[in-house]
């Protein structure tokens, strides 16, 4: 595709990263457990979990080693992890993704959304999805309806069913 992809992605995972998807391309608009910020939001800092080391009785299920803490007030470090009623979430790397996304959406003439997966019970990327329409494409094996105006739902597997929309666009190709 001559402007590439972008993914806007309710996983917090980094898998999209891990699957070779430039990070500048991801927003993960829950945010990551792959960075941590201060459970006190002391500050509006995050810092990586790269260096985070996590020792773990699996028997007993206990946390071996010290919990990570925040290094300019103590108190203790937690993922940058949107939780329901979170007021201490710190958005502003998810806020620098959107940005990127923008950016980027300034740049189309014409968008396809491929929604994947994507549930009812937490809506963010639907609301996404139907919100940059009309020409969604939501593969869900149950929950795959959208209203026609907004595109088209598949039911079924995901890489079977993009496995399939790639050999059509190879007749067209």
């Amino acid at each position: 595709m001559e402007r590439g992809a972008f993914v806007f992605t309710s996983n917090v995972d980094g898998h999209f990263q891990k699957a070779s998807f430039a990070d500048e391309r991801v927003v993960e608009c829950h945010g990551s457990i792959h960075w941590l910020q201060c459970a006190n939001a002391c500050r509006r800092d995050l810092w990586s979990a790269d260096d985070l080391s996590i020792d773990i009785d699996e028997t007993n299920c206990r946390l071996l080693s010290p919990l990570s803490r925040c290094p300019r007030c103590g108190a203790v470090a937690r993922p940058n992890i949107l939780m329901f009623g979170d007021w201490y979430w710190i958005e502003s790397r998810t806020t620098r993704q959107m940005a990127l996304l923008e950016r980027w959406f300034a740049t189309l003439q014409k968008l396809a959304v491929v929604e994947i997966g994507a549930g009812r019970a937490i809506p963010t990327v639907r609301h996404f999805s139907e919100r940059h329409g009309p020409r969604v494409i939501r593969i869900n094996p149950h929950d795959y309806a959208i209203h026609p105006e907004r595109g088209v739902g598949i039911a079924g597997n995901a890489l079977d069913m993009l496995n399939r929309i790639d050999k059509m666009l190879d007749c067209w190709r």
